[in-house]
């Protein structure tokens, strides 16, 4: 397995817009970070996490050459932004592409994207062809043609959002709490990848020292922090992290 980080930055992106912090002006490129989202080459299939609202930067600089399926984490903007995008996948390969979701996301996309999902008729150009498959969190693991995902419910807020588990990988992002039944479904990673937006507590989001608490939990032989903010200078940062924890970067790989 494969996995490629394309963006492990939090919903504005950094640099955030007009910021002067030292983070905001580095110029080392592990500063500078993309909306979350990652890429899974996996038993010959190519899966996109999240279409984020840097897909179109993020496939061109990735090279991303096939999507054969979608799983989407949950419905907020910086997560799903990019959807128009893969429109140019359904040029280049003549073919739908499936998407898996659970109920809140599929609601808020048929919402937000009804000339995608209503069979609304559009004039000009075409748009992205995607199938909507909804998975539940009691149902146990479903699977994309040979490979199994096991979507894990997470809390994000007030709201049920999904991480997900393929072989002994779990990527987790965007949540602040993870019950002890969906701690139990984690046990054995290899790697993790873990939400940790910032320094100080956030409502929805893991700061350092929840992340921190949670991986002690999990206990996956690496971890490797994603969807930050400006609070993390990718070098001194690096330095004060324990054994067995990294930042990720865009265009971090990962080999399992």
């Amino acid at each position: 397995m494969r996995i490629e980080v394309l963006g492990c930055g939090t919903s504005t992106g950094v640099p955030f817009i007009h910021c002067d912090c030292r983070v905001c002006k580095s110029r080392n490129p592990k500063n500078k970070r993309l909306r979350a989202s990652i890429w899974i080459q996996v038993d010959g299939l190519s899966l996109l996490v999240d279409t984020s609202a840097d897909l179109r930067q993020q496939a061109l600089r990735s090279k991303i050459h096939h999507i054969d399926a979608i799983l989407f984490t949950h419905p907020h903007a910086d997560h799903v932004g990019g959807l128009d995008e893969i429109r140019s996948y359904n040029f280049i390969q003549k073919e739908r592409i499936p998407a898996y979701a659970h109920a809140w996301t599929i609601e808020q996309l048929r919402s937000r994207f009804p000339y995608i999902f209503n069979d609304m008729v559009i004039e000009g150009g075409g748009v992205s062809q995607v199938d909507l498959h909804e998975f539940k969190f009691n149902e146990g693991a479903f699977k994309i043609k040979n490979v199994s995902v096991l979507p894990i419910e997470l809390k994000h807020g007030s709201q049920s959002v999904a991480g997900f588990r393929i072989g002994n990988f779990a990527y987790l992002t965007d949540c602040h709490e993870i019950s002890d039944h969906s701690l139990s479904q984690l046990h054995g990673l290899d790697v993790l990848i873990l939400d940790c937006l910032r320094l100080s507590k956030h409502g929805t989001h893991m700061n350092f020292d929840t992340a921190m608490e949670y991986s002690a939990k999990i206990q996956a032989k690496k971890t490797i922090f994603t969807h930050m903010s400006h609070d993390f200078d990718y070098q001194s940062f690096s330095r004060k992290l324990p054994k067995r924890h990294a930042l990720a970067y865009d265009g971090m790989i990962i080999s399992i």
